[in-house]
């Protein structure tokens, strides 16, 4: 389901019970559907995770609310988890369970090529498009006018949304999720400087994507100049990303919203660029790294660092720099008034 209807109902202690938070309140509160806390009617369940919001629970209309084990709730019936955002996440997933977007198997407006393996409990939507030698695995669900190419591997529970491209040679994993529109395996941007112009560098590698990534809409995963574009284990990327031909992103990354990534960049374990993030190409970013909105990063960063600027720095001293700068206009003037008092 997409929508805020739902087609199940739980009981407050219900909820409590499957979720494992504290129940609060009457038990025989119904809950049958969530929405956001400044919008939510009766029948609806929602959660306060961020301090802005607090100033609605005096005056919202949910039935229930999902709250830290601290926050006052208003005599409103609450569940209480030190991890009110992940608890609400389950409460949706039980309200809303997934349902299938595309019959099992081959639409007749498909069109598949009599060397490819499709397991017969995948759906394969109208107007797509699967090459030779292609494999797709078991319960994937190919919605509508997705391209695949040749010799590309598709593993199980798989969810491909439309305009999705994959091209030739590329590898999913188990359970991935790509979005509509997004491009995987184009080539990557490489030229050589000839005395005519620019002449193409063929780009023979493929991307691999392993298994539990989530990949946005109108992303492009470009594929190795020479071996394999990397996708790590449970990360996450958002709209309009741009990665570039041999990037590697390790596990659990997470990468948001327009951000660029250079060739043959390396990304660690559960590394954070936020919005707008660019690279320059063959540097490292090493694990657990945080990097800043808008920043651009130059130069490789070790383990555990939070950085952010342009050129991305320790956030402590760009802190110290936005400190100083704010200070600028006032020690010009007083610059400006010695200079006075002594022309």
């Amino acid at each position: 389901m997409r929508n805020t209807t739902s087609n199940t109902r739980f009981d407050l202690a219900e909820l409590a019970a499957k979720v494992g938070a504290e129940l609060e309140g009457d038990g025989a509160t119904v809950v049958e559907n969530a929405a956001p806390i400044e919008s939510a009617g009766p029948g609806a369940i929602s959660f306060v995770a961020n301090s802005a919001y607090l100033k609605h629970i005096e005056t919202t209309k949910a039935s229930a609310l999902v709250l830290d084990p601290t926050t006052p709730s208003g005599g409103i019936p609450t569940l209480r988890h030190a991890n009110p955002y992940l608890t609400f996440a389950k409460i949706v997933d039980l309200l809303y369970p997934p349902q299938r977007l595309v019959r099992e198997g081959i639409d007749k407006l498909a069109v598949i090529d009599d060397a490819a393996t499709i397991a017969p409990s995948s759906g394969i939507g109208p107007l797509c498009h699967v090459r030779e030698g292609t494999t797709i695995g078991r319960n994937c669900q190919l919605i509508s006018s997705v391209y695949v190419g040749r010799d590309v591997t598709i593993g199980n529970d798989c969810l491909i949304y439309p305009g999705v491209r994959i091209m030739d040679g590329c590898s999913i994993g188990d359970r991935v999720i790509i979005h509509a529109s997004t491009v995987v395996g184009s080539d990557g941007f490489g030229y050589a400087e000839t005395e005519t112009g620019l002449r193409k560098i063929q780009q023979v590698g493929w991307v691999e994507i392993c298994d539990d990534v989530e990949i946005g809409s109108n992303v492009s995963i470009d594929r190795g100049a020479i071996g394999p574009t990397k996708i790590g284990r449970g990360s996450k990327i958002d709209n309009l990303v741009q990665i570039a031909h041999n990037v590697e992103i390790g596990q659990h990354s997470i990468i948001c919203g327009q951000t660029g990534i250079s060739g043959s960049t390396k990304i660690g374990n559960g590394t954070v660029l936020a919005g707008q993030v660019g690279t320059v190409g063959h540097i490292s970013i090493g694990d657990g790294v945080k990097v800043g909105a808008q920043s651009g990063v130059s130069k490789s960063i070790g383990d555990g660092k939070t950085v952010w600027g342009c050129p991305a720095r320790d956030i402590m001293v760009i802190k110290r720099i936005e400190a100083a700068l704010t200070r600028l206009p006032d020690l010009l003037k007083r610059v400006k008034k010695l200079e006075d008092d002594h022309s």
